[in-house]
């Protein structure tokens, strides 16, 4: 209960601090498309729920990586932790999903040099903790925030977030699973594989899909 206040209480805050800058959240209209495709056919619960920033958003053919699973995807922009946290309800909790997988926070750490690992490791367990309490048991899945070329030179903040992450959800037994596509994702000298990623240096192409698909798919919970 006192989460869900807080939740209200910021999300009210940062509606009134744009409408006085004539403003919308970050984000707002991208979740307002989500919001209108499930007015028109919702997709119902005990489905997988992908969520979080750029990544999943460009990987519009997720469906296909994964058949005979059945997914909904609601990867937006390039969004960090608290944007996701921001959306909670509207993206998370209404779909009540029997597994969720996650994949944000290296656009926290990309956006602003102040945000050490261990801030984004806190913004992970809000977002964890959020979830439970509106959703108990379901199984939550991280993916581990990846290599990208662009961004090499924060790489021991994010290696260390990532480490972090993976040792608090290591005490939540099944419900909570930790998934490294770091490691796979580097070629033979420790450098990120350049012929997974597009022109950008950040985001994946086919071939980086691919990598994610064989380690994610013995993680999933099937139908």
């Amino acid at each position: 209960m006192i989460r869900s206040i807080k939740a209200i209480f910021l999300f009210v805050l940062l509606l009134n601090i744009g409408a006085a800058h004539g403003q919308k959240p970050a984000y707002w209209d991208d979740i307002q498309k989500f919001k209108q495709q499930d007015s028109i056919v919702f997709p119902g619960p005990g489905k997988i729920l992908f969520v979080g920033s750029s990544s999943f958003t460009k990987w519009t053919d997720v469906q296909n990586y994964f058949p005979g699973y059945s997914i909904i995807n609601r990867g937006f922009g390039g969004s960090t932790i608290v944007d996701v946290i921001r959306y909670e309800s509207d993206i998370i909790f209404p779909y009540k999903p029997k597994q969720i997988i996650i994949y944000c926070g290296e656009n926290d750490i990309a956006n602003d040099t102040t945000v050490t690992d261990k801030i984004v490791f806190e913004r992970f367990k809000q977002l964890y903790v959020d979830i439970r309490e509106d959703q108990p048991t379901v199984p939550i899945v991280y993916i581990s925030m990846k290599p990208s070329p662009s961004r090499w030179h924060m790489r021991h903040k994010t290696m260390e977030g990532n480490r972090l992450i993976k040792k608090f959800l290591e005490k939540k037994n099944r419900n909570g699973r930790f998934v490294n596509v770091w490691d796979a994702m580097l070629g033979p000298d420790g450098q990120p594989m350049p012929d997974i990623f597009i022109q950008d240096r950040l985001h994946m192409n086919a071939k980086g899909y691919a990598i994610w698909q064989k380690i994610l798919l013995p993680y999933l919970i099937k139908n």
